[in-house]
Formats: structure tokens, C-alpha cells, sequence
């Protein structure tokens, strides 16, 4: 019953067409479906990721061009790591990004990573993470998590040299995304918890996740940091939360530039069917599984309300389209078909 990591991560975008042009040509991802929202046909849903759409390298986007503006708190997440190879190739990105005119923060020593912090079009908070140095670091391998680690002081806000920091970057201009910077997919979600001890019971002993580090927001630190994970906490497997009481932030606001929800992934539809039955013995309320054609799905809550879902890995994207076609069409699942002159005639086109 093992989940083997992140499958994807679902947010709310304002339009169609500037998503696609920054995930695209800004990020470098492929887009590889483009459909509508099952649940509401009239609204595009857009997936991104490598070139076949492999789980955990997906981002995906409704597009509720009518909806507020999100408000990251308690109960949602805060932003998405993507993960670099090496601290050269984060420079690199941090010149690229710099020249396409997006503002980049760091690179910031998290002591387990590097990170540089951007937002896309619609404010979503988003960062690239280098995959060393990883979690021994400063503590053994069969320790992780054992106690509190306060990071080093001259890491933390107030002691670290934000001029320095804000002057690295890669020395010659970067005229393109090179292979070497390549993006492997997601390096973790961090989210917002009220009771950090509640959700660490939740990951832990009912999702079967392992503690991988607790220690503090470098950036707050009156706000503790939890890091879970699969196995030895590989990047694309990794949930962090920060702390913070009711008393001290407000709830998170669903809207344009925030997660709508993450989905961890299973190997397969027997498998999520033991999750199902899992989580219903845990008390929690789970949907009926639902046909999402390239994968089966179930949804369910953290303690705080955020959405979470498990999902297949099957049966994946080349079901209706070849490899080198992918994201070229609208796809619909069958259901939907008898209606697509409707749904086609309320959607703007897209140029890809």
C-alpha cells in the first residue's frame, strides 16, 4: 500500500493562454493535455511535465478566470518546489528568469537545499530546489527527525548577507534553458498547519509517510518546520508544513495563484482501493473513486480541510494521443464527447 510520492499538484489560474506561454516558454515543461475540468466541462484543465507526462513531474491548472484572488493560511499550501540538479544549473535559472523579467529571491542555504523563490503570472509562490545536499547533513540517516535542529544563525532571516545573496548569479547572460538545467520534476509542497503535532500523526501514522527533519521557517522562525517524505525523502516525495496557530494566521483563501490540491500516487487501482478502505477505518470521508481517464482518483482532507488525492499511475497520457502529438488537441473522455461543439465554443483557443 505504499505511496510512492507525488503524482501532481492542481492550481488555480486567471488564463488559459498566459499559463501555457510562462510554463511553457518561461519553465521549459511540456505541455502534455490539454482538456477541461471533468467537473465543470466550460474551464480548461492544463498538464504540464516532462514529455510523457511521467507522475511527479506534473503540474496542472484549472483556469477560473472569474475567480478571487488565493490567499495562502492555514489549511493550503504555501508554494511548490521544483527540482535542479546542481547549485551552477539554480544560478543559471536565477539569470534566465532575471533576463525573461521575473524577479528571483536567493539562492537561500536551507541546509538541506539550495532555493531561489519566483512567482508565475498569478502570484503562485514558486521555487527550485537543488536535490543536494540532502537530510544527513546533521543528523544520521537512521535519526532523521529525532529532535529539533535550529538551523545555523548566519542561514536564518536577520543573520544571513541578503546583499550577497541577492548579487549571485550565473556570470554570463543565458539565452536558453540548457539541458544541464533541466528540471526533474517536483522537489516538494510545503502547506500551512494549525496543529503541526496533528499533522504530523496524520502523515505519519495514517498515510504512512516518514519523519525526515523538524526544525524551524529560516524565514520565521516562531514557526516550526516539518519535513516528511517516501522512504530516504527523495526529491518529488516530500511534504513539509509550517506551523502556525489560528491566533497567529488566518485561513487560507482558494482562488487564482493558489493549490486547488496535491495528489500523492499509487501503483495501482487495487492498491488505491486498500487506501480507500484505509482511510474511511481512519474516520475520514473519501469520495468514490472517479474515472479521471488517464487515472483513477480519490480525495480526501488533511486536518486543516487542504484537499489531498491519491492517484494511479496508469494509465497515463498516451491513451488518446501519440507521444509527439501530446497536448496538441482537446482531449475529452468519452462522456464528455456528445458535448464537445458546446464545450469548444466556450473556450478561448489556445496557441501552443
Amino acid at each position: 500500500m505504499s505511496i510512492l510520492g507525488f503524482h501532481h499538484i492542481t492550481l488555480v489560474a486567471s488564463n488559459a493562454q498566459q499559463t501555457v506561454d510562462f510554463y511553457t516558454r518561461i519553465l521549459g515543461l511540456r505541455l502534455v493535455k490539454k482538456t477541461v475540468n471533468f467537473d465543470a466541462p466550460n474551464t480548461y484543465h492544463l498538464y504540464f511535465g516532462d514529455e510523457t507526462g511521467t507522475p511527479g513531474t506534473l503540474l496542472t491548472f484549472f483556469e477560473w478566470p472569474n475567480a478571487g484572488k488565493g490567499q495562502w493560511g492555514i489549511g493550503a499550501t504555501h508554494h511548490l518546489a521544483l527540482t535542479v540538479e546542481t547549485a551552477g544549473a539554480q544560478l543559471m535559472w536565477k539569470r534566465w528568469l532575471t533576463g525573461q523579467g521575473v524577479p528571483v529571491a536567493g539562492p537561500y542555504d536551507r541546509s538541506y537545499f539550495r532555493s531561489i523563490y519566483f512567482t508565475d503570472p498569478d502570484g503562485l509562490i514558486l521555487e527550485i530546489a537543488t536535490r543536494a545536499p540532502g537530510w544527513a547533513v546533521d543528523e544520521l540517516p537512521e535519526e532523521l527527525g529525532s529532535r529539533v535542529i535550529m538551523p545555523p544563525a548566519e542561514l536564518m532571516v536577520g543573520g544571513r548577507d541578503e546583499a550577497a545573496i541577492k548579487a549571485a548569479t550565473w556570470l554570463e547572460p543565458v539565452v536558453e534553458i540548457t539541458p544541464e538545467m533541466q528540471l526533474a520534476g517536483l522537489h516538494h509542497i510545503t502547506a500551512i498547519a494549525s496543529d503541526i503535532e496533528r499533522t504530523h500523526a496524520f502523515y505519519t501514522e495514517v498515510l504512512g509517510l516518514r519523519l525526515l527533519k523538524r526544525t524551524v521557517n529560516f524565514d520565521n522562525p516562531q514557526s516550526p518546520h516539518t519535513y516528511w517524505g517516501v522512504g530516504e525523502g527523495r526529491p518529488g516525495t516530500i511534504i513539509t508544513y509550517f506551523g502556525y496557530s489560528p491566533a497567529q494566521l488566518r485561513y487560507g483563501e482558494l482562488g487564482i495563484g493558489l493549490t486547488h490540491h496535491f495528489a500523492f500516487a499509487v501503483k495501482d487501482e487495487a492498491t488505491q482501493r486498500e487506501w480507500h478502505a484505509r482511510l474511511r477505518s481512519q474516520g475520514l470521508q473519501v469520495t468514490p473513486v472517479l474515472d479521471r481517464k488517464y487515472f483513477k482518483s480519490i480525495y480526501f482532507n488533511d486536518p486543516d480541510g487542504h484537499i489531498l488525492e491519491i492517484a494511479t499511475l496508469p494509465p497515463g497520457f498516451m491513451v488518446d494521443e501519440e507521444k509527439d502529438q501530446l497536448g496538441s488537441t482537446l482531449a475529452l473522455p468519452a462522456w464528455l464527447e456528445p458535448q464537445r461543439a458546446t464545450i469548444e465554443s466556450e473556450l478561448t483557443p489556445i496557441s501552443t
